[in-house]
């Protein structure tokens, strides 16, 4: 019976009923750091040192005694955070960064930054480039220009001195903050102290630039670029092409992109002439981005890729053309780089995210009768829109369908289609999705649980017993 089918989807949910977890206790290693911290009046990281022993730090370790401190014992905990990251065998990973960021409350505390670098210089405790660095990469993570460059200028009270990763740090967070004069006085301060600005920095000032809409100017530092032995790159030259392509001069980008072509050493790769059709679809101007494409191929040497390909089956199927879609679908996978599957599937998606279903469902079930297997995204689409349709019994055909090219669906779906076929009394299908749910282990979605119920009940299928376990879900 259809009962005891659904109720092997949920039984597993319900027997593992685990008890009222304790309170969490701190790890003997976290407990004691977090002891000392609490002990300490000055030359914390002395004392931690001597109380850590030999002690291998770690993540967890280390997240258990920030989350713990309050507020008042903000400053002793980012100070343990930095020494710890000082500690050989460990380095705070980007996550562990963004935590203590969180945690203490940086962004919106700017001053515990400045407040740890002065009682450092205070108590003259000992500090190296390691332990400033981790500084800086606070500010980073918490978007703090202003604090890094007051801790760059800091760095000479403790007989240190700045690199070049320093200086792209900062050069960064000013170059995203659009306080362009500020990272470019520091780039020029790198000469000046025998720092030369390296790939880095110039592409951290250009992406500052193009993001201004400074087009002229980054283009004129890209070519200054080999002047102190940086080399031009695609990377350089596709990010001062999107800048362009991001200020809707069109015929400047083909421009560029001539001279990229022109560059010896390199040429323009897939995403930097998808860039160019990209923009030239958004503009509407499909015949200037085909005849990118064809560039592309041609001159570039390179091919399409489904990014390529899918945005501009897209731009063809929103003038309506689905002739011209077909023909663009044929050349691409004639050029090669992408198949007719990821051709018809963004054909598929384009066509629903446009609201044409009736399209996009007759595309879709020719890809099954050619045996052309959809990708995930697009059978999910097709059978989320069913489902919202309210046509289950189409969409668990489909389904059967796709079975056979062996494609995929998002596993919510499972839970969606078999309460449909349950409120609308197709127990036999209801009973095949449930086998084929059991066989690939998936298990009903709990939120669902009581709506099922309710659609057995009410088509006479029901167990007492098993109706009560479910209501416990």
């Amino acid at each position: 019976m259809l009962i005891h089918l659904i109720s092997r989807l949920v039984y597993p949910s319900f027997r593992f009923q685990p008890s009222k977890l304790s309170a969490l206790r701190f790890s003997t290693t976290a407990e004691r750091l977090y002891d000392h911290l609490q002990g300490c009046t000055s030359n914390l990281e002395k004392e931690l040192t001597s109380a850590s022993g030999k002690v291998k730090l770690d993540a967890s370790c280390i997240n258990e005694v920030i989350r713990r401190c309050k507020p008042k014992q903000f400053q002793s905990a980012l100070r343990f955070f930095i020494w710890a990251g000082t500690q050989s065998g460990h380095r705070h990973s980007p996550y562990m960064y963004s935590k203590a960021c969180d945690l203490l409350k940086i962004t919106s505390n700017p001053d515990l930054i400045r407040d740890v670098v002065e009682s450092y210089r205070k108590e003259e405790s000992f500090v190296s480039v390691k332990t400033m660095k981790i500084v800086l990469s606070l500010c980073n993570q918490a978007k703090l220009a202003d604090e890094a460059f007051w801790v760059l200028r800091k760095l000479p009270e403790f007989d240190l001195r700045a690199d070049t990763v320093s200086y792209n740090l900062v050069i960064r967070l000013f170059a995203e903050k659009g306080d362009l004069s500020m990272a470019e006085k520091l780039m020029k301060e790198m000469d000046f102290i025998d720092l030369c600005p390296d790939v880095i920095t110039y592409t951290l000032m250009i992406n500052g630039l193009c993001n201004a809409g400074e087009i002229d100017k980054a283009w004129e530092l890209a070519k200054a670029m080999s002047k102190h032995g940086c080399v031009l790159n695609t990377v350089t030259y596709s990010r001062v092409l999107e800048g362009v392509c991001k200020c809707g001069d069109m015929e400047r980008a083909l421009e560029v992109l001539a001279d990229m072509e022109k560059e010896d050493g390199f040429s323009p790769n897939a995403v930097t002439y998808t860039l160019v059709i990209q923009a030239f679809c958004e503009k509407k101007r499909v015949r200037e981005a085909l005849m990118v494409l064809d560039k592309m191929v041609e001159r570039g040497g390179c091919l399409p890729n489904r990014v390529t390909a899918s945005v501009l089956i897209q731009a063809v199927l929103e003038n309506g053309d689905e002739d011209a879609a077909e023909g663009l679908i044929d050349k691409l996978v004639k050029l090669g780089g992408v198949s007719r599957s990821e051709c018809y599937s963004s054909a598929v998606v384009s066509l629903i995210r446009l609201r044409r279903w009736e399209e996009a469902e007759k595309i879709f079930r020719m890809m099954l009768v050619r045996g052309i297997r959809p990708d995930g995204v697009a059978c999910s689409l097709v059978l989320r829109e069913l489902c919202l349709l309210e046509r289950y019994l189409d969409c668990f055909l489909l389904y059967e369908e796709i079975e056979k090219v062996k494609s995929t669906m998002d596993s919510d779906l499972y839970s969606i289609l078999l309460l449909g076929l349950c409120e609308q009394g197709r127990s036999c299908e209801a009973a095949k999705l449930a086998n084929s749910m059991l066989g690939k282990k998936l298990r009903l979605d709990a939120c669902y649980v009581e709506k099922i119920i309710e659609a057995l009940k009410k088509s006479g299928d029901e167990d007492e017993d098993l109706m009560r376990r479910l209501s416990k879900i």
